[in-house]
């Protein structure tokens, strides 16, 4: 990387070179990690680690595989089955943790966020939801409930715990990027389903809010997760609200009750024709209030990362004590100012029931407030601010005549601007239910002024409600077939399903014009190299060569530990690839030096051509071919003779003709090779991960070169997968240990079929090959197998290829 200044910056996990900083376009500087000083600056983006949903058949897997029979692969899925259902069991059990959910969507994208589903970060945010929402912060328990839920998926199965290291049982076929992000799915889906009881809601919204790999096997153990913890959930709610074990009465910690007109009233609908029209207008009013939030929130998350975040962690909880003080006394203060003393006698309506209310001490405590009220009457700004948001939630959707236009307009301009400031201070904290708060009292109030302003006396209030609870939820968040199913399962109303569908679409529309949701915005603050469904149509102007990374760093099919110590050292990397040089006179090479010999067998024995093919299927059936094709396809390479006494390999080195790069850790190639030995033709072989080199050398997996590699030892896929998540890092090898000219075969380990391009491929057929099969690295290969380059997650961003299309432009 010749002509880098300072410290390497680096655009993926492959290296490239800085440049003046001058001349960089916001999107670029995002890209390097720097930053501008407009006011529209693009923040910057972290080095996140990629997760990887490819299967890596190498022969630790290929033996797994062949010791299972189909007895033993029945109990394999019997055991996922089983730990699906006790997924959805402990989901259930949980009923307080962070929100997450922005990370959770990030993980389950195929980015790992560190920290995320660790029990730690589950037990701290148990805690810290139930102080917040005690305090009568403006947060949500429901929201956490889908991080609980990923955390329990992602460390159950695992059959260990790295807090509690005594917890660790010998069961490694679960340890992997690819189940565990199955487990997550399972899990989040999980916490959707306790939260809202709403299982279909839960299996839909990890399909639609992160996972990227999906099929069917996964939708129905997603969906069987999602269904054991709603009823888990019930099951113990239930027992202990009612003391009727087994009755399942309470599906979800959140219910928004039953919906229907009084049996008096035969001109009483739920909803109409006429008003959809009133709904999609809804609708659009949502999308401008939930973009407004979100700008506005963005806004102070980002005063938070600049002036709050670096400062000691005491100014954190200073801000977080603020909030805490200014919406107690907001609270306090519109109550007694603001609130509007209502008559009791007027009797309230419960669904357009008259049903009187009874001045109780049980009344006053759980459903309405006096406050400061004289008798008989009650405050209906006190009678919302006071109870608990459930509570208040279902008092908007069924109980009518019971707040003053006045009132709920004031508390709808109060709680938007209180729940905005407190959503991202250093607190666990949900969304979900705030919104719908915030939405259905702008339901109520758009019914209010129908009702008494415009004459429709027909219409039903709690619709309107929950109409406006979703248009404003769908503003925020940005969900369309998820929250449908969610919001529908909620009410047990499946008439809603029209009109909810319409209204979250339109609400999604009209604020997507202006900014993206909530979750997106605040995973963009946090540099999470998110990948969208699709790429723009005018991304496909760009191929696979326009946007990989060229340069790369690679290993041999043996290399020396001295070698593989300075690469792992010396880059940050996360895989390599494994590769031999086309020499034209590879005799010779393998005349003098059993390491380069090893490298030219190896490539020969990896060259297929039809005439070899047809020549050993031929043999297989016992004919031969002519003597032409005999002679075409003589591959057999000749016996080596006896080494010479020069060491070949020396002389390489002085020549500075050497196939190894970074030798020596003293030497670095981007400051003496040419261009012509940095970016030699290399055959492509396959990947081997960093994480699969360093438990190499941690298990001394080498031979000399007096031996054949055949004396090297082997690794079991157990053994492989001992370590995982977190495997040893090369900078706590102890090198003493290690005899530097010992050789590593790595073909054994390596990955030899991981999905390729063609340097020719068009961006939108990368795109979708990346994320929906969940790589992490995709090597280009050119027409005759030589790796040309790597795209990473990084090369696929949408400032990255923005950037790369200006180029494009550009050059044009």
């Amino acid at each position: 990387m010749a002509g880098c200044r300072g410290s390497l910056c680096c655009c993926c996990r492959w290296c490239c070179c800085c440049g003046d900083r001058e001349t960089r376009t916001p999107e670029e500087l995002t890209i390097l990690g720097e930053t501008q000083e407009e006011e529209d600056e693009i923040l910057p983006r972290k080095d996140y680690e990629s997760l990887d949903y490819d299967r890596c058949i190498n022969d630790p897997y290929l033996e797994v595989l062949e010791t299972m029979d189909n007895k033993k692969g029945r109990k394999y899925e019997a055991v996922k089955w089983m730990m699906v259902f006790a997924i959805g069991v402990c989901t259930g059990l949980p009923v307080a943790a962070g929100s997450g959910i922005p990370e959770i969507k990030c993980y389950l994208n195929g980015v790992k966020v560190p920290g995320i589903v660790r029990l730690r970060t589950l037990l701290c945010k148990v805690f810290g939801v139930l102080f917040s929402v005690a305090g009568g912060l403006f947060v949500g328990k429901e929201g956490p409930m889908i991080h609980s839920g990923a955390v329990v998926g992602a460390g159950l199965p695992q059959f260990q715990s790295i807090s509690l290291r005594k917890i660790q049982f010998n069961f490694p076929y679960f340890r992997s990027d690819r189940d565990k992000r199955d487990f997550v799915s399972a899990g989040a889906a999980a916490g959707v389903a306790a939260a809202f009881g709403a299982p279909i809601g839960g299996t839909l919204f990890s399909l639609e809010e992160g996972s990227s790999f999906w099929n069917q096997g996964l939708t129905w153990r997603v969906l069987f997760c999602s269904m054991s913890a709603t009823f888990t959930l019930n099951f113990f709610r239930s027992g202990i609200q009612f003391g009727s074990w087994g009755s399942f009465q309470l599906p979800g910690l959140l219910n928004f009750g039953e919906f229907k007109c009084s049996d008096s009233d035969k001109k009483c609908h739920l909803w109409t024709a006429m008003d959809l029209g009133f709904f999609i207008a809804m609708g659009v009013i949502g999308g401008l209030l939930g973009a407004t939030f979100n700008c506005l929130n963005k806004r102070l998350a980002k005063y938070r990362m600049r002036n709050v975040h670096p400062k000691p962690k005491l100014v954190r909880v200073l801000e977080s004590l603020l909030v805490t003080l200014v919406t107690t006394v907001v609270v306090f203060v519109a109550s007694m100012v603001l609130g509007e003393c209502r008559q009791v006698t007027s009797a309230a309506q419960v669904g357009n029931d008259s049903i009187p209310l009874q001045v109780t001490s049980e009344d006053v405590n759980s459903s309405i407030k006096t406050f400061f009220c004289p008798n008989e009457t009650y405050n209906d700004m006190a009678t919302l601010f006071f109870n608990p948001q459930e509570s208040a939630i279902l008092q908007l959707f069924h109980q009518d005549s019971t707040f003053s236009p006045v009132t709920l307009a004031l508390f709808f301009v109060l709680y938007f601007s209180l729940a905005c400031w407190t959503y991202g201070i250093s607190v666990p904290s949900g969304l979900f239910v705030p919104s719908l708060l915030c939405g259905a009292a702008f339901g109520r109030l758009v019914a209010n002024v129908l009702k008494s302003y415009i004459g429709l006396g027909h219409i039903y209030s709690g619709t309107f409600a929950l109409i406006g609870a979703a248009a404003f939820l769908g503003g925020v968040v940005r969900m369309t077939i998820s929250l449908t199913v969610i919001l529908i399962e909620s009410t047990n109303e499946i008439t809603y399903g029209l009109p909810i569908m319409i209204t979250l679409m339109v609400a999604k529309w009209t604020g997507d014009f202006f900014n993206k949701g909530i979750y997106d915005i605040h995973v963009g603050l946090r540099g999470v190299p998110l990948l969208e469904w699709e790429t723009e149509v005018e991304m496909d102007k760009l191929r696979a060569s326009d946007i990989m990374e060229p340069n790369l760093t690679y290993v041999y099919p043996h290399t020396r530990i001295q070698s593989l110590v300075s690469i792992l050292r010396t880059t940050v990397h996360h895989a390599f690839p494994v590769v031999t040089e086309n020499r034209g006179n590879e005799r010779e090479f393998m005349k003098g030096n059993q390491l380069i010999s090893n490298n030219i067998k190896f490539k020969k024995s990896s060259i297929l051509t039809r005439a070899g093919e047809q020549r050993r299927r031929s043999q297989s059936m016992k004919s031969y071919p002519s003597s032409e094709l005999r002679n075409m396809c003589d591959e057999h390479v000749t016996s080596e003779e006896p080494g010479e006494k020069e060491d070949l390999l020396q002389q390489m080195l002085e020549r500075r003709y050497t196939p190894y790069p970074n030798l020596y850790p003293d030497q670095s190639p981007s400051e003496d090779w040419t261009m012509e030995e940095r970016f030699r033709p290399l055959t492509f072989h396959g990947l081997i991960l960093r994480s699969q080199l360093v438990t190499l050398l941690v298990r001394g997996v080498c031979y000399s070169e007096s031996q054949s590699s055949a004396s090297q030892p082997r690794l079991s896929y157990a053994e492989m997968a001992e370590d995982y998540p977190r495997y040893p890092d090369i900078h706590d090898l102890d090198l003493t240990l290690l005899n530097p000219r010992m050789i590593v075969d790595v073909t054994p380990y390596m990955n030899p079929a991981p999905f390729t391009v063609s340097p020719n491929t068009h961006v939108s057929q990368v795109f979708n090959l990346f994320r929906t099969m969940g790589l992490r690295h995709l090597p280009v290969v050119n027409a005759v197998g030589e790796i040309v380059g790597v795209i990473t997650r990084h090369n696929l961003t949408h400032e990255f290829l923005q950037a790369r299309l200006r180029q494009h432009y550009q050059t044009l």
